[in-house]
């Protein structure tokens, strides 16, 4: 296998479905994608195209193949890696609406225990100077140096509020995108990915026990483990977001919103138009 075989690349944006739409993909017996986001053109690019093609061992005779990291939307010099290494890749980005990506982006380090409760502390753009929050939603900044050296018929830009009515549409588009054409058309997953009811153990105690994580890791799917898990594991209580953070957000992101729009053709004034709308689904059930 070479470089030059991989097909295509899920670049992003994090908390915008891609896992669901990797796992979805997955099911095809066409298509080969390794689990684990390798962020190769990111992070990982001096380990070496050798190590890269090594993670996709399981390619065997399948035709489609690719990877999924989120890390390529908002890591600067990424598009100009991929472009001299797979020039004739694919590219798909899965984007949210801004606001809602950056709440649930915060909820998820939240129940990792890498951030407080103050939400506004993260997520305000009168108090957070930048950060991973606020700037993953910048996407025109982010989709502009791939359209710079991408033609635009290489470049895929996916709605993940489209997944919520018609997911079997969504798939559709993708896979007639990659031209991955098969008798069998694969319905998409129907499990929520990454749920953020789920019961875990609180932030604070996995704080307590993160010293101890690398030893028990080996254990993790042991009964005794698994049960001790279900007896502390409890659903996370998520601070709000408040209706004036909401507000101040989308003014923050409307200039980029505008942009992006332009540049990929796109109506997006839902994500700017449905404040009311946001607030209602961003607050969490008490």
């Amino acid at each position: 296998m070479r470089i030059e075989d991989i097909h295509f690349l899920i670049i992003g944006a994090t908390k915008s479905a891609t896992t669901w739409l990797q796992q979805s993909l997955q099911q095809d017996t066409a298509v080969c994608m390794p689990d684990p986001e390798l962020h190769y053109f990111s992070r990982n690019y001096d380990k070496g195209d050798e190590w890269y093609l090594s993670q996709f061992g399981s390619a065997g005779d399948r035709r489609f193949i690719g990877e999924k990291s989120n890390s390529y939307m908002d890591t600067p010099g990424v598009a100009a890696r991929i472009k001299q290494a797979i020039p004739d890749v694919l590219l798909i980005a899965q984007l949210r609406n801004p606001v809602d990506r950056a709440y649930s982006d915060y909820c998820m380090l939240y129940r990792r225990g890498e951030v407080g409760r103050d939400v506004a502390q993260y997520l305000d753009p009168r108090r957070a100077t930048g950060g991973r929050f606020l700037n993953g939603g910048l996407y025109h900044q982010q989709l502009q140096p791939y359209l710079d050296l991408f033609p635009t018929p290489q470049l895929q830009v996916l709605l993940y509020e489209n997944i919520r009515t018609d997911p079997q549409r969504q798939l559709d588009t993708v896979r007639s995108f990659l031209r991955l054409e098969s008798e069998l058309r694969m319905p998409p997953v129907t499990k929520k990915v990454k749920d953020k009811t789920d019961p875990i153990v609180s932030p604070g105690l996995r704080q307590i026990l993160k010293p101890l994580k690398p030893v028990l890791a080996p254990f993790r799917n042991n009964f005794v483990v698994q049960g001790v898990r279900s007896m502390i594991a409890q659903e996370t209580k998520y601070s709000p977001l408040e209706p004036d953070l909401c507000a101040r957000m989308v003014e923050f992101y409307a200039p980029e919103a505008e942009r992006l729009g332009k540049l990929i053709n796109k109506d997006l004034s839902e994500w700017l138009s449905r404040v009311s709308a946001m607030k209602a689904h961003l607050r969490p059930a008490s």
